[in-house]
């Protein structure tokens, strides 16, 4: 009887979730050729927690073609900045059983240049992913190359931005798959990234455990070794890499359909709020982040 009142449980979870896709035609991310008007972006985005990418959504923006790499040398070149270093490119995921954090790393960001530009190697994969608004307070030289807001998203929100980050790093680098509680609007000025998607009807197929949390710590020599954090609780996260799902040990995992997604330079893809993201992107790509946190 238990194992039969699980199957309709089971079921009924995936049905819901092929009705939800149906629903809100959320088996694939459309294009909006230019900007809404707030109450259109409300109606047909916001409400039914629908993805999309917006084209010519920030051409006015000087980054677009201000942005290389020669150009934030000269105008950031000599500031310290903080830069997540991992082994493997992973940085707030799991490995050897454990949820592990990149080091971070204060360096001149013409050094980290250097390694993107493969001017100089170093052990590790580097990437500038600091959130809390990183572009406002390690970047504010750039906010003059930006807008602070996207005007009609911020309308259709009632509200402006919480945070603006500033993303640069190496095609290695990689996000797990997790998702967020606010709003996102990841706009890319070079260089393309590649998500993948899961809605949040999705969410009874992605599974999370709990995992020790630490982080990594680079030795002289090179090497990188783990360091638990012994003091705080464990992490609820998700193991499963979809780029190469284990469905032998998550079975569940194979009842989702992810979504494949690539925003190219210009382009601003809206991630709705609760949606997992998996993100990785091309070598020395360019992306300005914009989050809202709504209640």
């Amino acid at each position: 009887m238990a194992a039969s009142a699980e199957g309709t449980v089971r079921r009924c979870l995936r049905d819901f979730s092929e009705e939800v896709r149906d629903l809100h035609g959320t088996d694939c991310v459309p294009y909006l050729e230019e900007p809404q008007s707030p109450l259109q972006f409300h109606r047909e985005w916001l409400c039914p927690n629908r993805p999309c990418i917006i084209r010519n959504a920030f051409n006015n923006w000087p980054a677009l073609h201000k942005w290389t790499l020669d150009y934030l040398r000269k105008c950031v070149g000599s500031k310290a900045i903080s830069v997540a270093v991992t082994p493997n490119g992973y940085a707030d995921a799991v490995y050897d059983n454990r949820f592990v954090m990149p080091e971070e790393r204060t360096m001149t960001f013409a050094d980290f240049l250097d390694i993107i530009e493969q001017k100089t190697t170093s052990p590790g994969v580097f990437y500038i992913q600091k959130q809390c608004s990183n572009l406002t307070e390690e970047f504010p030289e750039l906010i003059g190359d930006v807008e602070s807001h996207i005007p009609w998203i911020s309308e259709a929100l009632g509200k402006r931005p919480d945070a603006v980050n500033f993303w640069l790093g190496e095609s290695a680098a990689v996000t797990s798959l997790h998702k967020d509680h606010y709003e996102n609007l990841y706009c890319v000025i070079s260089g393309e990234k590649h998500f993948i998607l899961h809605p949040p009807s999705d969410r009874p197929f992605i599974p999370y455990e709990m995992y020790q949390p630490a982080t990594y710590k680079v030795n002289e020599d090179g090497t990188f070794e783990v360091i638990e954090q012994e003091s705080t609780g464990k992490v609820p996260w998700i193991p499963v890499d979809p780029l190469e799902p284990d469905l032998s040990r998550y079975p569940s995992y194979g009842e989702t359909r992810p979504l494949h997604v690539t925003v190219k330079a210009g382009e601003m893809l809206y991630l709705p709020s609760l949606w997992f993201h998996h993100v990785r992107q091309s070598h020395g790509c360019i992306a300005g982040e914009i989050l809202y946190v709504c209640s």
